[in-house]
């Protein structure tokens, strides 16, 4: 089934990369939309931004969304995963500036609010994109592929020089509310060296110890330090799961990244949308709903999670 919002739920915070106040509502929408943004500070041109891979624009650190008259919407990422975490495939989502809210820097502000602001059915039918067959992408040492399976996994490793960070390896199926358990509550982060350079690139300028996870070397210089020892790649997972969303259906197979970030998984989906024979559409029944993210999610997940 297709599901909704059953009622409004708001947030508000500041932007990881501009660094300004702004604002979001997300609102229940009718079965077929998806997920779109309205930006309502704009006037004069379209405000509605699709959040749907062949509107993604290549932009460093962040997965940015643009419409025909070059109205943006940036860094969704957070908020698409925890969409799509939960198990929201409709809604509206409102805001007065041209950037998601970082919050704390993980999905969990948002998981919290659409969980609060509960779920209601508006289709019987679910349709979902099951994988066939290989597609691979790669740029120098990132890649990215999808790959055939029953379900929905994301495997990720990551490998950094900083000893904080070093080699790190995961697998998370994403059944069961385990993009809650596992995945919700990691926090985007980068290295010292790289700070004054996303800096002087025009990057970062909200970024605090509040809402990133800073790495010299051996030390964590975050408050309180990490939620878990591997934080790092679980976090490259959470902006995965928020980047496929972009697909507009649920995927069902297993993604493998290999230092891969937003726009090496952009372009493994507008191969895998140029490539028919690799996917097939299916109508998901009972079974493989309770295989998707999202399925059976309630507050009560969220007791343990940091």
């Amino acid at each position: 089934m297709q599901t909704t919002l059953k009622s409004a739920v708001s947030f508000a915070g500041i932007g990881l990369h501009g660094g300004q106040p702004v604002s979001i509502s997300v609102l229940p929408a009718e079965a077929g939309q998806g997920i779109v943004f309205r930006r309502t500070d704009v006037l004069s041109d379209d405000p509605i931004v699709p959040a749907r891979w062949d509107r993604v624009s290549v932009s460093p650190l962040k997965t940015q969304i643009a419409n025909g008259d070059g109205v943006s919407v940036s860094t969704i990422e957070h908020l698409m995963a925890a969409l799509a975490g939960t198990g929201v495939h409709n809604a509206t989502v409102l805001i007065d500036g041209p950037e998601v809210p970082v919050m704390d820097g993980s999905a969990l502000e948002f998981a919290r609010g659409l969980i609060a602001a509960g779920r209601q059915q508006v289709s019987d039918t679910l349709i979902a994109l099951r994988i066939l067959e290989t597609v691979e992408v790669s740029d120098g040492a990132a890649s990215a592929r999808l790959s055939p399976s029953s379900g929905f996994q994301i495997e990720f490793s990551i490998e950094f020089p900083d000893r904080a960070i070093g080699r790190q390896y995961r697998l998370v199926d994403l059944a069961n509310g385990n993009f809650l358990h596992e995945l919700a509550s990691c926090r985007t982060f980068c290295r010292l060296s790289d700070v004054e350079e996303m800096h002087a690139s025009g990057l970062a300028l909200g970024g605090t110890l509040d809402n990133a996870v800073v790495f010299d070397d051996d030390r964590v210089l975050t408050r309180g330090g990490l939620r878990f020892a591997d934080e790092a790649v679980r976090h490259k997972m959470l902006d995965v799961l928020g980047d496929l969303a972009t697909a507009g259906i649920p995927i069902i197979g297993r993604y493998t990244g290999i230092r891969a970030g937003h726009a090496v998984t952009n372009r493994l989906l507008r191969k895998l949308f140029a490539t028919p024979r690799a996917f097939r559409l299916v109508q998901a029944d009972r079974a493989l709903m309770e295989r998707l993210p999202g399925a059976g999610v309630a507050s009560a997940d969220l007791d343990a999670v940091a």
